[in-house]
């Protein structure tokens, strides 16, 4: 019992923490996406682009030592559809889940139905699981390329670990200095505007 209160506790603790840090900083996945491409600004990019590296260093790391816990499911037709409609209701809500979170707690009335709604769809989805599972047997689920079952199957850094007996950190690194290449043809990108930026405002002051 008290390592249950001690658990909740500290997800209390660290949820508190972590609602904060969202709220304080306007952090959103979505406007991470939106911003860049729309706005040509990268604030929340670069901060999606730095937690990505630590959790992937982090993770991977976990996985090397034998303790982290891979999720393991295919990469199929019904994967794309998903991800695809959920864009589509991040850019109609105009944020992403956790944002939404903070923006219902601070009173917000677009924001709270749409975190409604993402619970009616996680019941409703719960729903047809169970029901008609898709793709139609699971067993067609393998982790093995399927195109019958329009699964593509899965490796990540556990698989690719056991297959060929590289240790997962390796992957992780690799992912992690690719997005660290990302970040800084990000940071060029922003200088090359300021400078931009200062040179038409210099060339304006000298027209007057």
């Amino acid at each position: 019992m008290d390592s249950v209160v001690g658990e909740c506790l500290v997800a209390f603790v660290f949820g508190s923490i972590v609602g904060l840090l969202v709220q304080r900083s306007r952090f959103c996945n979505t406007a991470a996406l939106r911003d860049a491409i729309l706005f040509k600004t990268y604030r929340n990019t670069k901060a999606l682009l730095v937690a990505m590296m630590i959790l992937t260093i982090g993770f991977t790391a976990f996985l090397t030592i034998g303790e982290g816990k891979a999720m393991h499911f295919d990469v199929g037709l019904n994967q794309v559809m998903g991800l695809f409609l959920f864009g589509i209701g991040m850019v109609l809500a105009g944020a992403c889940t956790v944002s939404t979170w903070v923006k219902t707690a601070e009173g917000n009335v677009g924001a709270l139905w749409a975190l409604l709604f993402t619970f009616i769809g996680m019941f409703l989805f719960s729903l047809m699981w169970s029901v008609n599972f898709w793709p139609p047997a699971s067993m067609s689920m393998t982790s093995d390329p399927n195109l019958e079952a329009l699964q593509l199957g899965y490796s990540n850094a556990r698989t690719l670990q056991d297959k060929f007996g590289v240790p997962a950190i390796v992957f992780g690194v690799i992912q992690a200095l690719a997005l660290f290449a990302i970040y800084r043809a990000i940071g060029r990108k922003e200088k090359a505007q300021k400078r931009h930026h200062d040179e038409l405002a210099a060339s304006h002051l000298a027209a007057e």
